[in-house]
């Protein structure tokens, strides 16, 4: 799967006046800047880990249609097998029928 990098902005001085209007001692608002903006680039950098990709969905893609053309092959040999069990079986009934 391929890595996709978010660019994520998060303006962290603008944060830190909203804090200090609001009534925070200027550490606890650089605190509080500080674990936001990591917190926001945990959560991006998970996503973008999690994140399918155009070729991971194209490859995907080629795998299911490989899937069902096994399926479609398997299908073909089980319905030549019972096919020819079928005949055999006739074969021996007909032959059991002639001896008795």
């Amino acid at each position: 799967m391929a890595l996709l990098m978010a660019t994520v902005t998060f303006d962290t001085m603008k944060f830190l006046e909203y804090l200090k209007l609001a009534g925070f001692a200027e550490s606890q608002s650089k605190a509080m800047t500080e674990v936001y903006k990591h917190a926001f680039t945990e959560i991006f950098e998970k996503r973008d880990n999690q994140a399918a990709t155009k070729t991971d969905i194209a490859e995907l893609m080629l795998e299911i249609e490989r899937t069902r053309r096994d399926i479609a092959e398997f299908k073909a040999d089980t319905i030549k097998w019972v096919a020819g069990l079928l005949i055999a079986h006739g074969a021996v009934v007909v032959a059991l029928v002639n001896v008795f």
